[in-house]
């Protein structure tokens, strides 16, 4: 019940995409004015050098320094525990709070929909939250008294407010699939799959195949044929509709880049690689199978 009326009231927020669009081109134009740098630097804050997205590593941190500022605030009041344990848990959280807005807006900038819907939902509470605590550490920076008893009331409305946004954030992720590995399930082919003739895969092009339902891309490079998984980690675009300089394919959606010889991401928003396949040449076969890592 719970998720069917957050899905509505979500979807009834017709201003939600706009706005939505309009930060994804903020924090393009942002980027890019900042030239290679700015690619490297949004290369970085998806986290394709950790492969493994960024943000949920760094969320951790201020939902954790947060829910101990809580507990050893409440714990203060009886005098157990000094003021200053809860406010230094509020301080490294909220440090790491821009840390995780940065790149969830970072990662927000290749969403679409209802996608881009929700995502910029959790993003503008999260923006909010960060706010709250934000304030409630000045506030407790400046003095004790009635300043940190609205100090701590700022943490607790926060607090909801994290709560409520974390939510959002697991639908993201576990409803539709954001920064998810789209090839996490693939399981084929073990055995060598016959999926064309030599003659059928020309020097420097790419092509489309399936081998047991699993669609595959395959291009010749110097004679030498290779082949990843069709589908780009990432969001799910087709790689051959992509462009190939090289071995390097360039997703044809968000612009990830992967070596079709390893499979091996290249440059982002994809962090994930790509499956990689064994190709061989047997008479007048082309034959791949699944290569295991």
């Amino acid at each position: 019940m719970i998720a069917a009326l957050v899905d509505r009231v979500v979807r009834s927020q017709r201003w939600l995409d706009p706005v939505g669009a309009y930060v994804q081109g903020l924090v393009g134009k942002l980027y890019e004015a900042l030239g290679r740098l700015g690619r490297a630097l949004k290369n970085f804050l998806h986290g394709t050098w950790l492969g493994h997205a960024l943000h949920p590593v760094i969320t951790d941190v201020p939902l954790g320094a947060w829910t101990a500022a809580i507990v050893a605030d409440l714990i203060g009041y009886t005098g157990r525990l000094r003021p200053e344990v809860g406010d230094y848990c509020v301080l490294v959280g909220v440090l790491a709070s821009y840390a995780a807005l940065v790149t969830g807006y970072t990662d927000h900038h290749e969403t679409s929909g209802e996608e881009r819907s929700v995502g910029i939902a959790h993003g503008l509470i999260m923006t909010t939250t960060i706010g709250l605590y934000t304030a409630s550490w000045l506030l407790r920076w400046r003095g004790g008294g009635s300043v940190h008893d609205l100090a701590v009331l700022l943490s607790i409305v926060g607090y909801g407010l994290l709560i409520s946004g974390a939510y959002l954030g697991g639908d993201l992720v576990y409803k539709l699939g954001t920064m998810v590995n789209r090839n996490a399930f693939i399981e084929g082919p073990k055995g060598f799959v016959r999926v064309g003739k030599p003659e059928e895969f020309a020097e420097g092009q790419m092509k489309r195949v399936e081998a047991d339902g699993i669609p595959i891309l395959i291009a010749r490079h110097n004679g030498q044929l290779y082949a990843i998984a069709n589908t780009c980690a990432h969001a799910g675009a087709p790689l051959d509709e992509g462009e190939l300089n090289g071995t390097i394919v360039t997703c044809p959606w968000h612009g990830s880049q992967f070596d079709i010889v390893s499979g091996q991401v290249k440059w982002g928003p994809a962090t994930f690689n790509q499956p990689s396949l064994t190709v061989r040449q047997t008479g007048d076969a082309v034959e791949v199978r699944l290569r295991t890592q």
